[in-house]
């Protein structure tokens, strides 16, 4: 199939960039590399498979494809808050002309959707039929809130032009590619053990948040769009569960820093506990994770050090 992947210059988006192509599909990646990056694609510059469009989803776009996975969108809370009106028009404005594409070529078309419309939940964990509990106004909402629009539009384009859709809630995950300068845990955490800093735990660090390891996740991806059974959402996520304060500590053990955990003042609305229920992922796709956070933390100390130059 061809396919398109919008924010295919990102940290998953150039995962699953490489596993379509091992599939031997043709891949249209798109970016505007805001924070995506040319470092993340460029083993598959030279590929007859690949193909490399600059643009922003925000401006309507026509390619003829099969399928398209819509992963444009900041992240972490440093680059979506960066400007906040610019990510919720990515989230809301890339949804609609990824619907609009899809209604017009006949493909099948996937949103990464996320965690973070559950907000601060009342439930745990939490399961797809929870509704959230989500600040509309807050410092995260340019995010949250555009997720959670983008999920609307993709289930009316759905309901009413019959536009074949995916939609995936990511929890959070990691791995090789991340940016060290995204501000998520996993990197801050490593990218500060390595460099001999302090190590930010924000709150008293009794906060969870679940881990998944980014091929468990693209593989959740791809059996999602690969069934005809269900169109979403479905949790894809590690349902293992770590307060901020476990995950700090195996960083220091597994990189074997100096650097002391330090505690900072906790940022507003930011979530308590997060951990998926994944019955629907297991139950619908036969799927669930299979690398151990310590296992997936290794690999990931490892990047950094090479990226780092350590």
């Amino acid at each position: 199939m061809r396919i398109l992947i919008t924010g295919g210059a990102g940290f998953l988006g150039s995962h699953l960039a490489d596993r379509l192509i091992a599939d031997s599909h043709d891949v249209i990646c798109m970016d505007n590399l805001f924070t995506g990056t040319k470092r993340n694609i460029a083993h598959l510059v030279d590929n007859p498979r690949f193909e490399f469009i600059r643009h922003d989803v925000i401006d309507s776009f026509k390619v003829e494809v099969d399928q398209i996975y819509n992963l444009a969108c900041p992240a972490s809370p440093v680059h979506y808050q960066h400007n906040a009106i610019k990510t919720i028009k990515t989230s809301v404005m890339g949804a609609i002309n990824c619907l609009g594409l899809a209604k017009r070529v006949n493909a099948r078309v996937f949103q990464a959707s996320t965690s973070e419309v559950y907000g601060d939940p009342d439930i745990h964990p939490q399961p797809e039929s929870y509704w959230g509990s989500v600040n509309p106004i807050g410092m995260r909402s340019c995010y949250d809130e555009g997720k959670r629009c983008a999920e609307t539009l993709f289930f009316d384009y759905h309901r009413q032009n019959g536009v074949d859709i995916r939609v995936v809630r990511i929890f959070n995950t990691y791995g090789p590619r991340m940016s060290p300068e995204d501000g998520r845990v996993v990197s801050n955490f490593i990218v500060q053990a390595l460099k001999g800093e302090d190590i930010t735990v924000y709150g008293d660090g009794s906060q969870t948040r679940s881990f998944c390891y980014f091929s468990d996740l693209i593989e959740g991806f791809v059996s999602l769009m690969e069934q005809e059974s269900i169109v979403g959402p479905v949790n894809i996520g590690n349902p293992g569960e770590f307060t901020m304060l476990e995950l700090a500590e195996k960083v220091v053990a597994l990189t074997g820093t100096r650097s002391k955990i330090v505690h900072h003042e906790l940022p507003s609305d930011d979530p308590k506990q997060r951990r998926p229920d994944i019955s629907l992922a297991k139950k619908a796709l036969g799927w669930e994770p299979t690398v151990p956070l310590e296992e997936g933390l290794k690999t990931t100390i490892a990047y950094f050090k090479e990226y780092l130059g350590g």
